[in-house]
């Protein structure tokens, strides 16, 4: 039988959109967590250079207009929510429209590939969180599952690094250096979930698939104190260390950690590694994110079906599981240090 599901939910982490929200946008990401107030403020520079606009609610408006079509041309007739975490539409105000609007039951797509407090957990906790706030007539809202190794994500990650590939002097594209880049997260994070489990075993998919050997992952945006050991190296640091121990002369970035250029990508990698690499004399190219990708798209409504039809086909490649409809009770686990 069907599960009864009368809507979908796009969660997201949601963006400042004008000078004035970026302040109050990084209070509410970095609520609850000992990031001194200095690297807010340097953070908010960030989005300054930029008019504080972040890219990342225009990419959901876009992913929303053509995921909509999607399921539609399909006939799977689901309304389609968006809620963030951080800033504007809020979660909150969203279930509480969904809830105004009839809606008992619905799927949650989050705007992350892989598993750990941050990117699986911190999304359902807020999503139960909002529920709360709604009261009993909030509907029931149900995650659908990662996807770092559904084939709707590894093979647009692929064209999107043989699109940036093919700018590269042919006589040169085959010593091009591959490195992965993903957002670091502090190593007391890591050990309580999959997340370098899954972005190694990512990262290979995509070797495998472009017929190169493995590129490196590396990591980026850190914002903890400096106390506190992260995941890393650092992307800059990589990028400076293989220039000074190699030949490579062209190196693509594919930041495969991100479904979307937001901030993280557009600052982090477009001003800052490009940057190194101009310093160190490196041909940088970035690789794009999956963003509206058809593939990509249609890989959500692959995860809507499968739900949808209770499936037990449950698509994914190389040598690890898909992940479980349902995440266990201590899956992620992680308590901040304040």
């Amino acid at each position: 039988m069907s599960a009864p599901y009368d809507a979908l939910l796009l969660v997201s982490f949601g963006g400042p959109e004008g000078k004035d929200d970026v302040i109050p946008f990084l209070q509410n990401v970095l609520r609850g967590r000992n990031v001194p107030h200095e690297r807010m403020l340097e953070v908010a520079e960030h989005y300054y250079m930029f008019d504080g606009v972040s890219p990342i609610n225009d990419q959901n408006r876009a992913l929303l207009a053509v995921l909509e079509q999607e399921l539609e041309q399909y006939g799977q007739q689901l309304p389609i929510y968006w809620g963030n975490r951080n800033w504007h539409p809020m979660l909150s105000d969203t279930i509480q429209q969904m809830a105004d609007d009839g809606v008992k039951r619905a799927l949650a797509l989050v705007t992350s590939a892989f598993g750990c407090f941050s990117g699986c957990r911190q999304y359902r906790n807020d999503i139960e969180e909002s529920r709360r706030n709604v009261g009993p007539k909030a509907p029931v809202i149900d995650k659908l599952r990662s996807f770092f190794n559904h084939p709707g994500f590894i093979e647009p990650v692929t064209e999107r690094v043989q699109d940036a590939l093919r700018d590269i002097p042919q006589e040169r594209r085959d010593k091009a250096a591959l490195v992965f880049t993903a957002h670091s997260i502090p190593l007391s994070m890591s050990e309580t979930s999959p997340y370098v489990k899954q972005l190694t075993e990512a990262c290979r998919l995509v070797s495998n698939a472009l017929g190169s050997e493995p590129g490196a992952l590396v990591y980026q945006s850190r914002s903890g104190p400096p106390q506190q050991p992260w995941l890393g190296p650092d992307i800059c640091d990589h990028l400076k260390q293989m220039r000074a121990d190699t030949d490579v002369e062209d190196v693509v970035i594919v930041p495969i950690g991100f479904i979307s250029d937001h901030m993280e990508v557009q600052f982090d990698l477009d001003v800052e590694a490009a940057e190194v690499c101009q310093e160190i004399g490196l041909n940088m190219l970035r690789a794009k994110t999956v963003g509206t990708h058809p593939r990509f798209v249609r890989m959500i409504r692959e995860l809507v079906d499968e739900r949808m039809s209770n499936d037990n086909l449950r698509l994914a490649v190389g040598q690890l599981p898909a992940t479980a409809d349902q995440c266990p009770l201590d899956c992620c686990d992680w308590k901040p240090t304040r």
